[in-house]
């Protein structure tokens, strides 16, 4: 029973290594050597002109938040659809709970007028 524990145990400590390792090498071995010019703003290598700081409408971050949350649902969907043949009844069940709940959403942003550009 206690070996089955330090496994889990071993596997725990070692997920919790495994990202800190590349970030304390990355300290480690990468040079320290700011300066005024690496410091400064810049846009894909060139310097910038005018306002660094543009405010962009919060209308395209909840479009693209809409957008990406229906794209993810989505590819969870298709595994369903290729399989959907060879399902018992309680999987096809489950895959139209969750087509419902997409379409439920998918009203409720359409509702609070997410979809709307103004």
């Amino acid at each position: 029973m206690q070996d089955n524990w330090l496994f889990i145990g071993i596997a725990v400590v070692i997920a919790a290594m495994l990202p800190m390792l590349p970030i304390a090498a990355a300290r480690i071995l990468s040079p320290h050597r700011p300066n005024r010019l690496k410091n400064e703003t810049y846009e894909c290598g060139m310097e910038t002109v005018g306002d660094t700081w543009v405010q962009f409408k919060v209308q395209y971050y909840v479009y693209a938040l809409v957008f990406l949350i229906f794209d993810v649902e989505m590819i969870f969907l298709f595994p369903w659809a290729v399989a959907y043949d060879n399902l018992p009844l309680l999987g096809v069940i489950a895959g139209l709970v969750f087509i419902f709940l997409l379409l439920d959403g998918l009203a409720y942003a359409w509702r609070k007028g997410a979809l709307e550009w103004s």
